[in-house]
C-alpha cells in the first residue's frame, strides 16, 4: 500500500516525501508543478504532473494504484495575493479538496493528513494560541483553509474518513544536506529573502516596524523547522493508524523569533553583515504570533529538533549555496 502525497514537488512535500523514502515506505506523488519543482523528487518516485482540480485525472491515480493514506500539501498559500485574487485560492484549495474527499470516498481511502494553517485563527486574543481557539480568519487563504478544515470534518462524519489537521505559521530550513529545500518565485518569505541579500542577490533586506509591543520592538513570529514539521505528519499518520480519533493540531516553536532576532541570526549563520533597513509597519501585522504546541507533544509526541532559529537558518543556507538560483527546473 503506498502513500499519497499531493503537492509533493513543493518545499514541504519534497521533504515528506524524502521522509518517507528514508523510512521505507511506499510513496506516489502528485504534483501540477506550478509552483514545485519536478527535480526535488527523486526518479525513482512514481510522479503524476496532474492538478487536484482535474476530478478524471485524480480519480484515475487513485485507481491505479493501492493508496493506504493521503497527506494534502497541494494548496496556494500567499496571503498577499489571496487577498488581490481570492476566487483563485477558492478555486485550487477549496474545490481541490472536494475533489480529493470524493476520490477517497470512492476508491475506500479513509485516512487524510491536512497540512492546514493557523491563519485559520485570524488575530489572535492571546498568544500562545491553542487549538480551541477562535478561527476567525482575516484573508482569503485562511478562509480557503478553513473550509478545506469544515470539509474533512464533514466527509469524517459521512464517509467515516479520518483525518488531522495540522495548522502552523511559518516553515524554515531544508534538508540538512542542502540536497532539498525552499525556492519560490516570486519569494515571498522572510528567512529566503534574508539570504538573497546575504548570497549579494539582493541590496538588502528590509524590516517593517521597531514599534511592536515586543521586547525588542520588533514583531514576532513562529517558525518550525521543515524537517520537524514533516516528522509531525508522519507521527500524525501513526496516530490515525493506531486508532486515533479525527482532530487539529498546532505546530510551533516554543517562544518564536523577532524579525530582528532572524535577522542576527542569519548574520551569524551566513557570516556576511548584509545591509540592513528599517520599513514602515504594514497594515495588519499583529504583535505576536505563536502556535502553542502542547497538544501535539503530548498526544503525537512529537519532538522537535530544532529549536534554534541560527540552526535553522543554516540549513536553509546550506540550500542556498548548493543551489544559488534555485531549482534548475
Amino acid at each position: 500500500m503506498a502513500i499519497l502525497v499531493l503537492g509533493g514537488a513543493g518545499y514541504i512535500g519534497s521533504h515528506m516525501v524524502d521522509l518517507l523514502k528514508n523510512k521505507q515506505k511506499e510513496v506516489i506523488v502528485v504534483d501540477n508543478l506550478v509552483t514545485g519543482h519536478r527535480s526535488a523528487i527523486p526518479e525513482s518516485i512514481p510522479f503524476y504532473q496532474i492538478d487536484i482540480r482535474d476530478t478524471e485525472a485524480l480519480n484515475k491515480v487513485f485507481k491505479e494504484n493501492k493508496i493506504s493514506a493521503v497527506f494534502h500539501f497541494a494548496a496556494f498559500s500567499i496571503v498577499p495575493e489571496s487577498m488581490k485574487n481570492p476566487l483563485k485560492y477558492f478555486d485550487n484549495n477549496t474545490i481541490g479538496m472536494t475533489n480529493i474527499l470524493k476520490a477517497m470516498q470512492q476508491n475506500n481511502v479513509n485516512k487524510i493528513i491536512f497540512s492546514s494553517t493557523a491563519a485559520t485563527y485570524g488575530i489572535p486574543k492571546h498568544c500562545p494560541i491553542k487549538e480551541t481557539d477562535l478561527q476567525n480568519p482575516i484573508n482569503p487563504y485562511g478562509e480557503s483553509k478553513l473550509e478545506m478544515e469544515h470539509q474533512i470534518y464533514w466527509a469524517g462524519k459521512a464517509y467515516d474518513i479520518k483525518w488531522v489537521a495540522l495548522r502552523y505559521f511559518n516553515v524554515a530550513g531544508s534538508k540538512a544536506d542542502g540536497s532539498i529545500g525552499e525556492d519560490h518565485h516570486p519569494e515571498t518569505h522572510l528567512i529566503p529573502i534574508i539570504l538573497q541579500a546575504a548570497a549579494g542577490q539582493r541590496p538588502y533586506i528590509e524590516m517593517f516596524g521597531n514599534d511592536y509591543h515586543t521586547a525588542d520592538g520588533f514583531n514576532i513570529r513562529d517558525y518550525v523547522h521543515v524537517e520537524d514539521l514533516v516528522e509531525a505528519h508522519l507521527l500524525a499518520l501513526k496516530y490515525l493508524e493506531q486508532g486515533g480519533k479525527s482532530t487539529a493540531f498546532n505546530l510551533g516553536s516554543a517562544s518564536g523569533f523577532s524579525v530582528k532576532q532572524i535577522v542576527e541570526a542569519a548574520k551569524k549563520a551566513t557570516e556576511i553583515n548584509f545591509k540592513v533597513k528599517i520599513a514602515p509597519r504594514r497594515p495588519g501585522d499583529p504583535d505576536s504570533l505563536i502556535a502553542d504546541s502542547t497538544k501535539a507533544k503530548e498526544i503525537l509526541h512529537w519532538r522537535p529538533q530544532y529549536n534554534d532559529i541560527t540552526e535553522i537558518i543554516k540549513t536553509a543556507w546550506a540550500f542556498k549555496q548548493k543551489h544559488p538560483n534555485g531549482y534548475t527546473d
